[in-house]
């Protein structure tokens, strides 16, 4: 019976640092520290390790070592493929991603259901501090995250955490603006299209109770700004149908508009917030035969390219700013003990969506 193959044992740290004559520290400073070594002695140590099978440094041993793990995590109350999919979420994603990019950190995605309590994955995530995009009040996810000793920067929501630095933008006053826009031009029937205001799944009319339980701070600060700009107006927000969408897709938005329109046919501007749900607005338009915005004004909320393309009415707010300055929160607060607060500025674009309604009462047919 032959015996096993003769193998060769994998190198080590300590037997590539004697293999080229050189201490450990050197090794280990060619992927640590390379700053410390010059570059063609990195380079020798390098080649030698690709040639004797070397893989570098155990992460995990090291981690264990410095009490480090090396990256940043962002909690994503969405489904993993939300961040890719979502103009606003991808927006923020690249500029987080920049400011770990500039300090040698990893991103680490913590996606996790809105519909589900098991908040495992952040209690097992190995990062040295979270970045927390917008999600509830009272999301478990988020207070599991409070419960780690890591630093935390929340994007947009909850609001008012103590000890937790935030940025985001003033939603209130910028749909305020957009309000007064809509009125100036004379608009006073108003119908609104808005994201999920609470936990539970719900796709419908939202009424006077369900709003004033609404747990996610931008949309209850959205639907307050347009509340204050139509109150200005004389506009009772009694009279203002509301239409709340829990997935934030435009076929989510196509279907929120439909069901607003059929019911509410004297509605003269359909106001979204966000830019998704505006589009799916537009999209159902045009297949009502409406003509936007001569038959109805339609405006949103983000300034996505989709919307820019579009020439959607909105109110424009830096999504990619956003994540750079919420990356730069977390990784340079060194030993700053009071939370900041970054209020980030917003812009009103009135595109081709919006106009004055008919001086005379439109008729449909088949409403």
């Amino acid at each position: 019976m032959s015996g096993p193959p003769n193998t060769r044992r994998p190198a080590t740290l300590a037997s590539l640092a004697a293999e080229l004559g050189v201490s450990r520290t050197t090794v280990s400073n060619a992927y640590n520290r390379p700053d410390q070594l010059s570059a063609p002695l990195r380079a020798r140590v390098l080649e030698a390790a690709r040639r004797l099978g070397y893989p570098g440094p155990d992460p995990v041993a090291r981690s264990l070592r410095t009490r480090r793990a090396g990256a940043v995590g962002l909690l994503l109350t969405e489904a993993l493929s939300y961040a890719f999919r979502d103009p606003v979420a991808t927006g923020f994603l690249e500029g987080l991603a920049l400011a770990c990019e500039r300090a040698g950190q990893g991103l680490l995605l913590v996606p996790v259901s809105p519909e589900h309590e098991d908040v495992a994955a952040v209690h097992q995530a190995g990062v040295d501090g979270f970045v927390v995009y917008s999600v509830r009040e009272d999301d478990p996810h988020f207070l599991a995250v409070l419960q780690r000793p890591v630093p935390t920067v929340v994007c947009d929501q909850p609001v008012g955490v103590e000890g937790v630095d935030r940025v985001g933008v003033d939603d209130r006053g910028a749909m305020l603006g957009l309000a007064r826009h809509l009125t100036g031009l004379g608009h006073r029937r108003v119908g609104v299209l808005c994201m999920r205001l609470g936990a539970n799944r719900h796709d419908g009319p939202a009424d006077e109770a369900r709003q004033a339980g609404v747990t996610y701070p931008v949309q209850r600060d959205r639907l307050a700004g347009l509340r204050d700009g139509l109150a200005e107006a004389g506009v009772s927000w009694s009279e203002i149908p509301v239409y709340e969408r829990f997935e934030h897709t435009v076929g989510a938005g196509e279907a929120a508009a439909a069901e607003l329109l059929t019911a509410h046919p004297e509605v003269t501007a359909v106001v979204c917030t966000s830019d998704i749900l505006a589009l799916g607005a537009l999209r159902h338009a045009t297949q009502r035969g409406l003509v936007v915005p001569d038959d109805l004004t339609i405006t949103g909320f983000d300034g996505v390219p989709e919307a820019e393309r579009a020439g959607l009415t909105t109110v424009r707010q830096p999504v990619r700013e956003k994540g750079q300055v919420a990356g730069e929160l977390l990784l340079e607060r060194g030993d700053r003990n009071r939370p900041r607060q970054v209020t980030l500025p917003t812009e009103l674009v009135v595109g081709s969506t919006s106009r004055s309604p008919r001086a005379v009462p439109r008729f449909f047919s088949g409403w």
